[in-house]
């Protein structure tokens, strides 16, 4: 039997986190270095992935990175067959490159919807195949980490936000992870999602702007956002063998506020 410690290492196993460059996945390629997970992160641009492999060289994390605009699909074939020269073979993939787009439901152009879609659900589904199929399948194990967003579990408060693709595209990352894990558990492969509340990023700055984190903090019962470190805990989860018997499941880490 091993110890909590083994089971929470990543000592010899390989990840890619999409969308690795900044704010959540730079966190979460963080947590699985300092596991001992080889990493590669992705993002679009490669200003961002210098930035980020300096960061994560600071904080003693050796890794890789691969620019890749998932909005594209042909990007996914060529991101995880780098991905998979550079590693050998993914272990650990988390899903995490996003967009978002605010504007009343009347008003969403028909282009912003399709974008947030392409890359927040279509490279979802391209990446988890490819590397499924490549990786994960023919060796029996795999552990797939899908961000979704509390958004993906209610609608918009009057007077907050107006992200109807946003919110629908996270909903579906939802189903995606529980109908992926149904499929893929007989192959030795965990699929679970992480369903974030209000962290700081680039992402949120708008909305952090408009409603103020003060404002925020006051609607969680925590009475606080997410800070740089809150996703690492359960990103370590998920993808070792202290999760080994959990998958289709969203865990929200919100500071309480999708429980009230």
């Amino acid at each position: 039997m091993r110890t909590t410690q083994e089971l929470f290492s990543l000592a010899g196993k390989t990840a890619l986190v999409t969308g690795g460059s900044r704010g959540l996945g730079l966190q979460m390629a963080l947590a699985l270095g300092e596991q001992g997970a080889k990493v590669v992160i992705s993002s679009r641009k490669q200003a961002d992935l210098d930035e980020a492999l300096a960061y994560l060289a600071q904080h003693g994390v050796s890794a890789h990175a691969i620019p890749a605009d998932l909005s594209q699909d042909a990007a996914a074939e060529a991101l995880v067959t780098a991905a998979l020269a550079q590693l050998g073979h993914i272990d650990i993939l988390v899903n995490n490159a996003g967009a978002t787009w605010g504007a009343p439901a009347e008003d969403h152009p028909v282009e912003a919807w399709d974008k947030v879609m392409n890359l927040n659900i279509r490279s979802i589904f391209l990446v988890s195949q490819l590397v499924g199929k490549r990786s994960m399948i023919p060796r029996k194990y795999g552990r797939i980490i899908n961000i979704a967003s509390i958004a993906g579990l209610s609608g918009n408060p009057p007077g907050t936000m107006q992200t109807i693709a946003y919110n629908t595209s996270k909903a579906a990352v939802i189903n995606f992870t529980r109908t992926l894990a149904g499929e893929w558990g007989v192959h030795g492969i965990t699929v679970n999602a992480i369903a974030p509340g209000f962290f700081p990023s680039k992402m949120t700055k708008g909305i952090l702007d408009h409603l103020g984190a003060d404002k925020l903090s006051r609607g969680a019962p925590l009475q606080r956002i997410g800070d740089d470190e809150d996703l690492k805990g359960t990103t370590v989860l998920f993808a070792s063998d202290a999760g080994k018997h959990i998958t289709g499941q969203t865990l929200a880490v919100d500071g309480g506020v999708s429980a009230v």
